[in-house]
This record gives C-alpha cells, structure tokens and sequence, in this order.
C-alpha cells in the first residue's frame, strides 16, 4: 500500500509557521475540553477525549493528504458509539472502552479496504451546493448547542431546536447571572477584537483570563460551573479483547461510524480544498484517518473523524497546515502530564462562547444567497442539506448531501442538453436544438449525445433518435452519432446501439459515428459493434463524415 506522508505540512513557508504555532496553541485550549465532552456523549471517561488529540491526530497530520482537516473525537459518532454501547456494558467501565477500541479498529479496517478499492471518489460527488448547505447547517447547529451553556443552563437534550425552546420555556428562570455576564463579555471581547486586530487570538486569551479569574475569584463559590478535573497521564498502548459474540453488534456500530467518517471527513477536506483553492487525495486521507483509528482503538479511545468545527478553529486562528496539529499534539501531551489541574478552573459559559463563534464563522449566508440567484434548483439541495444537519444531525446531513448530490449527478446524466449539428457558411460547428430539424447536409444529420451511455439514460437516446426519424423532411439517408462527449458506453448503452443499427437498417438509414474516442472504440470493438456497422462508417471527424456523404450522392 502506497504511504505518502507529509503532505499536509510540505512545503513549508517560513511566513506561515507562526500562524501554524498560534493556530496549534488556539485549537489546542478549545479542543482540549471540547472533546472531553465528546468523551462525555461517547459514554467514555472524559480523559479518553484528549487521548484522541494525541497518537491519532499525529498520525493523521503525518500520513493525511489535507492540509486543512483537523482529526479528533467527534459528536456523530460519539452518538453512534453511545447508542450502540448503552445496553451492552455500562459506560465508563473497562468492558465499555474494550467495546468502544474494537469498533475504532474495526471502523479502521473499513477505511483500509475503501483505500484499497478506492473508495474515495464518493467523496467527488458532494457538490459544491452541498457542501456550502453542510457546512452552514453545522454552523448553525453548533451555535445553537452552545446556547444553554452559555446562559449557565443545563442541555437537557441533544438537538439543538429542543434545547432552546427547553431553554426559553423551562428553563430561563435558572440562568445564572454570573454566568450570563462571563458569555456577554467574552463574546463581545472575541467580536470587537476581530473587528480591531484579527491576528491576536482574542479566544485564547480569554480562555487564559477566564481560567485565571475563575481561579483567584472563585467562580464555583458563585455558581459558575467548570468543566470538572481531568486525571493527568498517558494512555496504555493495548489490544481491547471482548466477547467474540459481540462482534455482530460492534460490527454494525463501526459500519455507521465508517459512513460518518468517510462522508463527513471528506465533505470537510473538499470545502476548505475549495476555500484556498487546493487539490487534496481523499484516498490518501482515507490511510491517515484509518491509521488514526487504529492508534485510537490500541491507545484506549474512541472512534475519531475529521471534524468541521476544529477544523475551522484552526482556520479561524489562522492555521494553513498540518504543523499547527502537531503544535496542538505537543500541547496535548504537556496537559496530560502536568497541566490538567489549571484546566479544570476553565468555566464552561466561555467555553461555549468561542464555540459558539466558531459556529457563526461557519454560516455561509453569502454563499447560499449567490447559489439562490444563480442556481435556485441547486439551493434547494444546499437548503434541505442544511436543515438534515440542523433538524437531524451532522452524520445524517452529509449522508443526505452525497445522496442528493447523486440525484443531482444522475439527472444531468439521465436528461442532458443533446443538439443537432451542423456547418455554418463561414465554415464554424454550431449546435441547433433538437426541434429544430437541422441537418448538416440534406438527407444527413448529426446528433451529438452529450454525456456517457448507460442504462439510465439509453430510453432517453433512443426516443431522440425516433423522434429525429419522424420529423425530419427531407427523409434521412445517413444519421450520424457525434461521440465527442462519450466517454463510456455500457452493456444497456451497447445492446441500444445495435437495436437502433438494426431498425434504421429496415428503413434503409445508414448509421454511421464520428469522433468516437479510443476507450469507447475499443468497448464497441469488444462487443461485435464496430464489425456490425464497418469500419467505414467510423469517422474521425465531422468533416469526414460531411466528404463521405457526400461522395455517396
């Protein structure tokens, strides 16, 4: 297997490696107690969660091809795991985590084979509609959840619609004050401050003022809530070994956890490509995430995914590549051993502030106003994209956007724009609608199909091509099939094209094609196609063909 490593981080520019440190220092102080809570979600001891900012994010800033994607615990599959956990061994204990190692190895097995057999091309077909849909549909939901935390509330659920009417209708008479001034000045310092100088990390020097504050003032005297001790050292490096009648249920909980991975990782990696304009190999990520999670299931964690919202408080700190991870790795390890216990002052109100902000970055109003104008039918699918993430969840939101976005794909295949073609008086190739009658020459006309032949769409090609039968006047002697746009004919496409070579012979039509390329020449050769017709009624060009008509008059 090919293992090309460092990608996301060579070249490096000397200009950017301080924003890569700054960004590595910024991701690490709010991911840090970020994916504690995942570890929470998960069902896990909440040291597990940093676990998963260690070997697996190392690994993956090593032998991932993004340069953007930030691996580590994640909410969708945290709920997977839970879901699947809950009723088979109670959380937190030491079958629990075995049981949650095996389906991080298992889930890593399944990234293999999609390397293996490429997979990742499924990731090609998130259209950029889709993606600009996820993403603003995750923004949102991020913000949302961040809501209760920020009015001292306890999240009594987990989607964000429930939570804030719960809030607004149960709970707002338990807000802290406290706490609702912590969220209002922390929020209007990272606001102002942006908007003054963007290069300082104003959220982490908040989150540094906050843990200093919470600790000389004693805010929990008071009612604010931190986010609790976390245990200090380095995780045991071991095989988890469970029930073999287990597996059955381990091995469906991975599956979704491999969907989740393999959707959400890539919709992530192939936005912020866009964003900067980048190329990245999906089936190179697919290797580091899967490497990332046979590190997370030997290191005792949970499954871990490429996730948009560290990804974009890398981004929104500056980071370009991935050296800002390995920065974050370095922080990590520190924490584990000696700086757990200043962490635990952090409250969780100014938490929920920077990820609330983080969410709002991820609102892409502007790119869903110019999808709308320019492609209203390719809104809908950003639309409903968004409101799968909101109403739903992330790992079913990026599901539905590869689904839609195939739809989309199959219906531009299934209905594409085919013309006529013909030679106008100043020698120029020029298309004419189908209705239109055109022929290239009496008694000759040229029909270009535009897309790949296949099963899905060869109804369509051979309606066309009667319908061309019928109305064209004078009668047709020659009908050409332009291939300039077939890059593929399959057995449905082949068996089409000898049924219309069959019914046009009937009637005395020649069928003849042009500018076949030599892939779909050798398919038509495989299949006795090309031997049927005659090799002389295979031409290079249109022009050819336009010479050979008209020596037949």
């Amino acid at each position: 297997m090919d293992l090309p490593v460092l990608q996301g981080i060579v070249p490096v520019r000397k200009k950017q490696v301080p924003l890569d440190i700054i960004a590595g220092i910024t991701l690490a102080a709010l991911a840090i107690p970020e994916v504690m809570g995942y570890a929470k979600i998960a069902g896990m001891p909440i040291v597990t969660g940093l676990y998963t900012l260690l070997i697996p994010m190392a690994l993956f800033a090593i032998l991932g091809s993004s340069r953007h994607l930030v691996v580590g615990a994640d909410s969708a599959t945290a709920a997977i795991i839970a879901t699947t956990l809950v009723t088979t061994a109670l959380p937190g204990s030491h079958e629990y985590i075995a049981f949650a190692g095996i389906i991080a190895l298992l889930s890593a097995g399944f990234l293999f084979l999609s390397r293996i057999f490429q997979l990742g091309f499924i990731a090609d077909f998130l259209s950029r509609s889709a993606l600009i849909g996820f993403l603003t549909g995750v923004g949102i939901q991020v913000a949302l959840g961040q809501v209760p935390g920020m009015f001292g509330v306890s999240n009594e659920t987990n989607n964000s619609i429930l939570t804030i009417l719960h809030i607004f209708t149960n709970g707002i008479t338990f807000v802290n004050g406290i706490n609702l001034l912590l969220s209002i000045l922390v929020l209007s310092i990272i606001f102002l401050g942006d908007r003054i100088y963007k290069k300082i990390p104003w959220a982490l020097l908040t989150i540094i003022g906050a843990i200093v504050a919470s600790w000389a003032f004693r805010l929990q005297n008071y009612g604010v809530a931190t986010i609790g001790n976390v245990p200090g050292g380095l995780p045991v490096i071991a095989f988890p070994v469970v029930p073999v009648g287990q597996m059955s249920i381990l091995l469906s909980s991975a599956a979704a956890c491999f969907l989740v991975i393999l959707a959400q990782s890539g919709a992530t990696s192939r936005a912020y490509a866009l964003r900067y304009n980048e190329k990245f190999d999906e089936n190179v990520d697919l290797v580091g995430l899967g490497f990332a999670n046979l590190a997370a299931g030997l290191s005792g964690t949970f499954v871990v995914n490429g996730s948009p919202t560290k990804t974009e408080m890398v981004d929104s700190a500056g980071g370009r590549t991935q050296l800002a991870q390995v920065v974050t790795v370095g922080i990590v390890l520190l924490v584990l051993l000696y700086l757990t216990e200043p962490l635990s002052y952090l409250p969780g109100s100014v938490l929920a502030v920077i990820v609330f902000m983080i969410g709002i970055r991820l609102i892409d109003i502007n790119g869903m106003k110019s999808i709308l104008d320019r492609r209203p039918v390719e809104f809908i699918v950003a639309f409903f994209t968004t409101l799968t993430v909101v109403f739903i969840n992330v790992g079913w939101g990026v599901i539905f956007a590869i689904v839609i976005s195939v739809i989309v794909h199959l219906r531009h295949s299934y209905r594409p724009s085919n013309y006529l073609m013909f030679k106008t008086s100043d020698g120029e190739w020029r298309s004419a609608p189908l209705e239109s009658g055109t022929q290239a020459l009496p008694g000759l006309a040229i029909y270009r199909f535009s897309t790949n032949l296949y099963y899905a769409n060869e109804g369509r090609f051979s309606n066309e091509i009667v319908k061309i039968m019928k109305e064209f006047i004078p009668s047709l002697k020659w009908l050409c099939i332009c291939g300039s746009s077939i890059n593929d004919i399959d057995y449905s496409g082949s068996e089409s094209l000898k049924q219309l070579y069959t019914e046009l012979k009937k009637i005395g039509v020649v069928l003849v094609l042009s500018e076949i390329d030599d892939h779909v020449k050798q398919q038509l050769e495989r299949d006795k196609y090309i031997e049927m017709i005659g090799y002389d009624h295979i031409f290079d060009s249109n022009n050819d063909v336009l010479l050979a008509f008209g020596k037949t008059k």
